[in-house]
């Protein structure tokens, strides 16, 4: 095993890789002063000469490309979580993001305790039509063990040219024996539009409904196509863009996007940073195609990025309401430079800033040691929108219309975080082979999922049970019993309390437990369309838009 090299090998490296990386990338769109580049050279040339001597001389044996790719990471620690090194490996999710399409078997996977799991197939792809199904394990692919494997080798296996097998084994409840697969790898293309339609299936009432998933390639056509296909229908009379859990992409595509709704010749979105070319702004260039349909945008914590810019836009001109809770707060910009030998860097260059002139990042990287912390309130700027409405910076998108579904209990927290709603429903699948068509989560389901916690040995702690514990330590750490009756008396009343928790948290336990296994029965759409109905968000946007004096007094 080669050693691990020493944090000085790391430190140089880093530097060697951040001279480096200055004068073989940024030439081209900087030109560094002449004292500026007689520094780059000589100490590219000192630090060459170092990193060739460490490498070749020192006591150990030292790997020369992991030595460099320490000191990449240790660099990079210091600046902003999403300025990354991008390796040959990794380099396909670039091309799935600007292309829209890879070659696969069509699953979506992650892990769960521990173990590589399929969280849904893609319709249509070869994984999908050969019955693979949510919930189920990959335990081999290519006859290599899954066990202890990084997502990113996982992909690596599956992914590769069209027209390819590959095999894998997988273990799915129910059944006796691990089941075997070979599937063939074809063109999978992604769509950023996983859901469009009429709410509550009622097309007279002209509510539309788009669930955009991402700013891929084309997401600003496949929003016009799901829009044209509903007008096709019956007149759309409101559009409810959901944004939620939308975490970027594209730049171009959120600006597309956002022509479609404001006036010809607004402003969208502007970017600045240290170099003058990075500052651009981005207006549109067309006519909208939809300039008084009421909209209603949908965001919450996980919208970041190009999901803030259309949002941000949409609020900022008046054109919108925007409902939910607070967007993630990137507002960072991006871009890719290729690197030797098939790597690539993604590196942030400038800060964007919405119609009004605000920026929305969340989180202050500018002391570049690698620490970080969220603008406080007193350095928060007030803007105003196109029609003299309050909003500030500093905080993501802020919506006109808060709308949450409550902070999620310590139960509910620890159920996810163990994968429990996933792995029960693995377990109601195998046992039961359909479900009714107005499925719910009845009191005996609920019974059933607390017994097979029990039966799995789920446990979970809570804060004060936490707390407790560290009082009964500072008791006897100073001399005090930390048995006594007035502390037994309080570890039986929170003992109480916690038994309760299942009883006080129920209504959020089934919905939750109801939308997980629905997802082993229903496709996409139909899992979609059932959730709408309980979705409060979705809801308070419809009466929002449905009702023109409280839309027309949220943007006045």
């Amino acid at each position: 095993m080669t050693p691990k090299p020493p944090r000085s090998v790391r430190w140089y490296s880093a530097v060697l890789f951040l001279v480096t990386l200055i004068v073989g990338v940024t030439v081209g769109f900087w030109m560094p002063r002449d004292d500026e580049f007689f520094a780059i050279r000589k100490n590219f040339q000192i630090f060459g000469a170092l990193y060739e001597e460490l490498v070749t001389n020192y006591v150990d044996a030292l790997n020369p490309e992991q030595v460099m790719r320490t000191g990449i990471e240790s660099m990079l620690e210091d600046l902003d979580p999403y300025t990354v090194f991008i390796d040959e490996a990794n380099n396909i999710d670039i091309d799935i993001l600007t292309r829209g399409r890879y070659g696969g078997i069509g699953l979506n996977i992650g892990i769960r305790n521990g173990q590589v799991t399929v969280s849904s197939p893609i319709e249509n792809t070869g994984g999908y039509e050969q019955g693979v199904r949510a919930g189920d394990i990959i335990t081999t692919i290519a006859g290599q063990s899954t066990e202890g494997m990084a997502l990113t080798d996982v992909n690596a296996l599956l992914r590769g040219e069209p027209g390819t097998a590959v095999e894998m084994t997988i273990v799915r409840e129910g059944e006796p024996e691990p089941l075997p697969f070979l599937l063939t790898r074809e063109e999978v293309e992604l769509h950023n539009v996983s859901y469009s339609g009429f709410l509550k299936d009622d097309p007279a009432a002209g509510m539309a409904y788009v669930k955009l998933e991402r700013f891929g390639r084309n997401a600003a056509d496949e929003v016009k196509h799901a829009l044209d296909i509903l007008q096709a229908t019956a007149p759309i009379q409101g559009v409810v863009l959901d944004l939620r859990d939308n975490l970027g992409g594209l730049l171009d595509e959120a600006v597309s996007l956002t022509q479609f709704f404001v006036p010809h010749g607004s402003t969208i979105v502007s970017t600045r940073g240290r170099l003058s070319n990075t500052e651009r702004v981005y207006r549109s260039t067309m006519q909208p195609l939809y300039p008084e349909i009421p909209v209603a945008v949908l965001v919450n914590e996980y919208s970041a990025s190009a999901s803030e810019i259309v949002a941000g836009a949409i609020q900022d001109l008046d054109r919108g309401v925007i409902v939910g809770v607070s967007s993630f707060g990137k507002g960072l910009v991006q871009i890719v430079r290729p690197l030797p030998y098939n790597t690539s860097i993604k590196i942030t260059t400038a800060k964007y800033y919405t119609p009004s002139g605000r920026s929305i990042q969340a989180i202050d990287y500018g002391r570049h040691d690698g620490s970080s912390e969220a603008i406080p309130d007193s350095l928060r700027r007030t803007f105003t929108t196109l029609g003299g409405r309050e909003v500030k910076d500093g905080r993501g998108i802020e919506p006109d219309v808060l709308v949450s579904f409550g902070e999620e209990s310590e139960l509910e927290e620890a159920l996810r975080r163990r994968a429990a709603f996933f792995f029960y429903a693995n377990h109601y699948a195998a046992t039961h082979s359909q479900i009714e068509p107005n499925f719910v989560v009845s009191n005996a389901i609920y019974d059933d999922f607390r017994a097979w916690l029990n039966r799995e040995g789920f446990t979970y702690s809570t804060s004060m049970e936490y707390a407790m514990g560290d009082l009964s330590e500072q008791l006897e750490a100073n001399g005090y019993s930390s048995t006594g009756d007035e502390i037994a008396a309080l570890n039986r009343a929170l003992a109480q309390e916690k038994a309760m928790d299942f009883n006080r948290h129920e209504p959020r336990l089934k919905e939750r437990l109801r939308a997980e296994i629905l997802s082993r029965y229903l496709d996409r759409d139909k899992q979609v369309r059932a959730s709408l109905a309980n979705d409060g968000q979705v809801l308070r946007a419809e009466r929002i838009l449905q009702d023109t004096r409280e839309y027309t007094s949220i943007l006045d």
